[in-house]
């Protein structure tokens, strides 16, 4: 007898059906699935047999056939052990196959019978929610639910679904989620009023994070530079729900959603200076989201930057102008979202102290070159805003001085940002960093003080096209903060001293 059981895979964003063709013949007792199964799949074979029969159920000695269609895709992932266990059972008579059509099942199988959370399931969900009703493990129900019209049965072992299915017991199914009530973050925010003087540093930050601007730090060790970063999040504007809903299906199909139901606090990722191209970027056999994308919408910041790989380093490349990154595969073509506010951070020199006025460099002339030529010109290009951390004094650290606090700092940054929404209102995009170059004749130009401005630092400096236009848009980010409606000289003045750095190179 054959039976046919409905269920599903992500595939980057989005996702497909797949159809489970279960095949139970007599014969010898063999269990075989066909379809590009990859590893884990072929592995489902132990866990349904231990689940069936740990269940209370009789596992079918006889030949069984088990097709995932469509047969030209690479099928991974454990989340089709639950609609094979399914059709095995509808099969052998044990369930009514008819009552199978109506659902799409996923699940991962544990040897009791009992189910594990899957990845990708809100993703599933808001690709297919108007084709069935889906039956998912209760880990992954409120997580699918979020996604509107899909009608979600939350389930906790095999046994449980079987009795739903013969009609011995009714699952209801959860209904949609009003996703206000899960935007208020978990944890409160590291804030601004830790930190101690560095004003010139903090200005540059709010500009930064007004504008969308992406940011390299530059001190000695101890200065502060990961301390600024890391509270970059507690000023960063709340997110929407939309903002939310895509962070949360990019960490869906990660796998690290961990149980919740949204991800409500904008990110910050961290990853360490030795990690690959792939794990940064995404990739892999089955192309997975990398940090850039975990850092969607919020902010990845990358310290001693110098000291990441030259190839990962480059790779940032396309996601820092696009937004986005795309994985080519032969058979596939995947995208993941990665608009970010990149945070960098180094030393001046290998020692970390060429700056710092009370410790003396030990560093070499080559060596110095040697260490900055590891960010190339392409990279430090795309960087808007290169601040200098210097060093505080013990008159500063030991001062009670109070410290403007993220909140005050936050909600400024939420009125530069409605004020950018209503001026780019008929455009794509709603930042200043986002601003086509087209554009800026219109909403970033200078008057004749500030061109002769930009003429001068474009011959003294050798600065790129890349790099002027960088400069206006952060021209047109200070001019916002000033109240101002026209790019003046002082706007130009303060955006042309952020790219001082590029003397240096």
């Amino acid at each position: 007898m054959i039976a046919k059981v409905q269920s599903a895979a992500a595939l980057g964003m989005y996702a497909y059906p797949v159809e489970i063709e279960v095949d139970v013949t007599t014969g010898l007792p063999q269990f075989i699935v066909v379809g590009l199964p990859d590893q884990s799949i072929k592995e489902s074979r132990e866990r349904v047999r231990s689940a069936i029969k740990n269940s209370g159920y009789q596992f079918p000695p006889e030949k069984i056939t088990i097709n995932l269609a469509p047969a030209d895709i690479k099928k991974e992932g454990p989340a089709f052990d639950l609609p094979m266990a399914l059709g095995l059972l509808a099969a052998t008579d044990v369930i009514p196959a008819e009552r199978l059509a109506p659902y799409l099942f996923l699940g991962e199988l544990a040897l009791d019978g009992s189910l594990r959370p899957i990845k990708g399931a809100i993703v599933i969900a808001a690709s297919l929610k108007n084709s069935k009703s889906f039956v998912v493990p209760k880990e992954n129900a409120y997580e699918a639910a979020m996604e509107k019209d899909a009608v979600i049965h939350p389930v906790n072992s095999l046994s449980e679904v079987i009795q739903f299915l013969r009609g011995e017991k009714t699952i209801p199914p959860i209904s949609y989620i009003d996703p206000e009530r899960f935007l208020v973050p978990i944890e409160e925010p590291l804030n601004f009023s830790d930190v101690k003087g560095q004003h010139f540093a903090k200005r540059a930050v709010e500009i930064a994070v007004a504008g969308g601007h992406n940011l390299l730090l530059i001190g000695s060790p101890g200065s502060g530079k990961t301390m600024l970063a890391r509270r970059i999040p507690g000023i960063l504007p709340p997110m929407d729900f939309e903002e939310a809903l895509t962070l949360t299906k990019i960490y869906s199909v990660a796998g690290l959603t961990n149980g919740r139901s949204v991800i409500r606090e904008r990110p910050f990722r961290s990853p360490h200076h030795s990690i690959s191209q792939v794990a940064l970027v995404g990739g892999g056999p089955w192309p997975r989201p990398g940090e850039v994308s975990l850092a969607h919408g919020g902010v990845l910041f990358l310290d001693e930057f110098p000291e990441f790989k030259r190839d990962a380093i480059e790779s940032l490349r396309s996601p820092l102008e696009d937004g986005q990154i795309t994985i080519s595969r032969v058979k596939m073509q995947i995208t993941y979202p990665a608009r970010i506010l990149l945070v960098a951070a180094m030393n001046p020199c290998p020692c970390g102290f060429l700056s710092d006025p009370r410790r003396a460099c030990r560093c070499s002339l080559s060596q110095i070159q040697k260490y900055k030529a590891k960010i190339s010109g392409p990279i430090l290009d795309r960087i808007d805003l290169h601040v200098e951390v210097p060093t505080l004094s013990y008159q500063t650290l030991a001062s009670d001085e109070p410290a403007e606090n993220s909140e005050a700092i936050r909600s400024r940054i939420v009125r530069y940002r409605e004020i950018q929404s209503a001026r780019y209102r008929d455009r794509d995009y709603n930042l200043n960093s986002l601003m086509r170059s087209r554009d800026l004749k219109q909403f970033a130009k200078p008057d004749a003080e500030g061109r002769k401005l930009m003429e001068m630092a474009m011959r003294e400096l050798h600065l790129s096209a890349r790099a002027y236009y960088k400069i206006l848009k952060v021209a047109r980010t200070i001019a916002d903060l000033a109240s101002e409606e026209n790019i003046k000289s002082e706007h130009i003045a303060e955006a042309i001293q952020y790219r001082t750095l590029d003397r240096q190179w």
